[in-house]
């Protein structure tokens, strides 16, 4: 065993953030406070939040939206950075990607407020602006020039695991692995030179179960399903993803998308629209962008099949591990 190995020690830190918890899991040398890192990674995601909440009304996120049409808004760097993302991802997706949908995410209960057929109503039948025609972004603020209403739940969450990675390399740390809510991001390798292991989650409302393993370097991964949130109309689940030229839940969504990406931000993004592309145009997508993917789709008697886009997915999938590498 190399010396580098014996002087690492493996820290695990954890914490409340957007709902659910952040962890950290990483090795650094033996002898480390780690209260100074809690503190500094607990701060990265609670600026996030603070910028980006659609639950708190005093974001960042939410002043804008409340902003009226024509002035320009001024908006702290992290969420102006999220913001230009989720217009390109937009752009490169054809608008499977829209930041704008957020009057359609509160119409249908996946917000702060409950369900309203009023408001369901106008979501799919109101005029639409989409986010790429509707934002203007400069370097004095963001500009609307349509009425729209923003929700970044499809691209904060990875953008707040970019954080904690950031914050981990800026204290130092370089072999570790970072997530919030199964969005993940692996630095580097682990201190005996294997990669990091990340499952991939089986389609499954009931139970946790590992799908098929990961092995991550440097990279990070996200997952869009329709198991976790969702509603039911007239006894049919619908995905909590939303079809942004219906203003309304996916219909025939894969059960769901997995995504491996440089940043964590631009795989929740694309793990997002890829669901609302489809397995046949999103597979096409993803290899035009180079990105590594895996479809499962449900059938109506609930097999899962498969469909597998880059060299991270074409090995066999096993079973076992856990959603945090060991």
């Amino acid at each position: 065993m190399s010396k580098m190995f014996t002087e690492q020690q493996r820290f695990a830190l954890n914490g409340p953030t957007m709902g659910t918890r952040w962890t950290a899991l990483f090795f650094a040398p033996t002898g480390l406070d780690p209260a100074p890192v809690r503190i500094a990674l607990q701060s990265a995601v609670d600026c996030v939040d603070a910028q980006m909440s659609t639950w708190r009304p005093d974001s960042d996120l939410m002043r804008l939206n409340a902003a009226p049409v024509g002035p320009w808004v001024p908006v702290p760097e992290h969420l102006r950075r999220v913001l230009l993302l989720g217009l390109e991802i937009g752009r490169a997706s054809g608008g499977a990607f829209d930041i704008s949908m957020g009057d359609a995410v509160t119409a249908w209960g996946f917000g702060p407020e409950t369900a309203a057929p009023d408001r369901i109503r106008t979501a799919m039948t109101g005029k639409r602006t989409s986010a790429q025609d509707a934002l203007d972004i400069s370097e004095i603020g963001i500009r609307k020039s349509a009425p729209v209403s923003i929700d970044l739940n499809g691209i904060a969450k990875g953008y707040g695991v970019d954080r904690l990675a950031d914050t981990l390399q800026a204290q130092g740390i370089n072999a570790g692995l970072v997530g919030i809510d199964g969005e993940m991001r692996a630095l580097g390798l682990r201190p005996d030179g294997t990669a990091w292991t990340i499952a991939v989650e089986k389609p499954d409302s009931t139970r946790r179960a590992a799908h098929s393993i990961l092995a991550l370097e440097n990279a990070a991964v996200a997952t869009s399903g329709d198991y976790r949130h969702w509603v039911e109309v007239q006894g049919r689940r619908l995905s909590h993803t939303m079809d942004p030229h219906r203003g309304a839940p996916l219909i025939a969504a894969p059960a769901s998308v997995t995504v491996v990406a440089p940043s964590c931000a631009e795989a929740d993004a694309w793990a997002t629209a890829l669901m609302v592309l489809g397995p046949q145009t999103g597979a096409r997508r993803a290899k035009e962008r180079g990105l590594d993917a895996l479809f499962l789709l449900r059938n109506d008697a609930g097999e899962v099949t498969e469909v597998r886009v880059g060299p991270l997915f074409s090995q066999d999938p096993a079973a076992g591990a856990s959603n945090m590498g060991t």
